[in-house]
């Protein structure tokens, strides 16, 4: 398995972990005081952190840090809009697309073979 598939495995199920962590309690956790929600989520974030910190150290073998950070917002969002929609059953609006796009340009930009150190 090559590096950015590993990395990509690797992050993706950190962020699904994450996004239980800061997410479900909001619809799980309601009547629960916020030190117990706070409590759990810690304990699901620190699964994330079994996930995220090798795919972090893998990744940055082959990647630069911004490289990383950007490939783990997409990720990040491409996890979260299903767990939005799906389980915390939020509306898809169309200024979320927008904001899609200017990600997706974000990755363009920090993954194009174009190497300038220094805007001149």
């Amino acid at each position: 398995m090559s590096t950015l598939a590993k990395t990509i495995v690797l992050l993706t199920i950190s962020n699904v972990f994450m996004t239980f962590a800061w997410y479900a309690h909001l619809k799980d956790l309601k009547s629960k005081p916020w030190m117990i929600a706070a409590l759990i989520s810690w304990g699901i974030a620190l699964v994330e952190y079994i996930f995220q910190v090798p795919a972090n150290r893998i990744g940055n073998t082959a990647f630069s840090v911004p490289k990383l950070k950007i490939l783990q917002e997409i990720i990040s969002l491409t996890v979260f809009v299903p767990f939005a929609v799906l389980y915390l059953k939020q509306d898809v609006k169309l200024g979320y697309l927008g904001a899609g796009f200017c990600i997706l340009g974000a990755v363009y930009f920090v993954f194009r073979s174009l190497n300038v150190r220094y805007l001149q």
